[in-house]
């Protein structure tokens, strides 16, 4: 059954409103009016049709900047970005990851090579998350294997163990073959390309952008409440977990 149109906009269409029912493109009777938003809209009495639901508001889009062994880096996503993403509803919260922080690019006899700021293991942790991403391609797939690592005694030793709890179907094999073979370094060419055309150039890591920009009082807010920030920043329907939360504050970054 269509709902019903609230007397209010029936009350208008009697006394003859502008705009109400002879709206150009509105060939509907009074009573279809709140059938759709698409009718509503159409006959311009959108704002008079309460029953109608609410139109999907855009998630939060984070996207953090980070090396694989900052200390810094691994406790903001293990303490604060890992939990938020559980907590919250996958329509709130958009993640992407790029390991690379303030790694640097160079080009040897025709190859691309990379030293990182916590020397080589870091670029190989870096690049085996990336090459994991690759591969699994799912965020809710490859992210808790990414969280097991970081939270790990060590990030480039545990990926099989962390792969059997958290994703056995992803391939072993093919994350290592990424990693040493040509497309792990396209992978890290893009994540130094992606770092490196941050507007503001970022300064240290853990470097988070929300919704695609980057400033002091947002990276402030993230670090000490990123649960908090985005239930303030979230347009839709809020859950009850939105009621207020704090997380402990993060040490500072890993400068460059």
């Amino acid at each position: 059954m269509a709902p019903a149109v609230p007397l209010a906009v029936l009350a208008l269409v009697a006394l003859g409103a502008p705009g109400l029912g002879g709206a150009p493109g509105c060939d509907y009777p009074a009573h279809r009016w709140c059938s759709s938003r698409d009718v509503a809209v159409a006959c311009q009495v959108e704002s008079r049709c309460p029953s109608l639901p609410r139109p999907a508001a855009a998630p939060v889009e984070l996207s953090l900047y980070y090396e694989s062994l900052c200390p810094a880096c691994r406790e903001f996503l293990v303490q604060n970005l890992f939990p938020t993403w559980l907590l919250l509803p996958e329509e709130m919260l958009n993640i992407t990851l790029v390991p690379y922080g303030n790694a640097q690019e160079r080009n040897v006899s025709g190859k691309l090579d990379f030293q990182c700021q916590h020397g080589p293991e870091e670029c190989l942790g870096n690049m085996m998350e990336a090459c994991l991403m690759h591969e699994a391609k799912n965020f809710s797939t490859y992210f808790p294997v990414i969280f097991c690592l970081e939270s790990g005694t060590s990030v480039t030793k545990n990926l099989e163990a962390c792969l059997q709890v958290h994703a056995p179907e992803v391939d072993s094999g093919r994350i290592s073959a990424c990693v040493q073979g040509d497309t792990g370094v396209a992978l890290m060419h893009h994540n130094a390309q992606v770092t490196e055309a941050l507007h503001p150039p970022h300064q240290y890591v853990p470097w988070i952008t929300i919704n695609g920009k980057h400033t002091d009082k947002l990276q402030a807010q993230a670090e000490a409440s990123l649960l908090g920030l985005v239930c303030q920043l979230y347009q839709g329907e809020k859950p009850e977990i939105c009621g207020g939360s704090k997380a402990p504050k993060i040490p500072s970054g890993c400068r460059r």
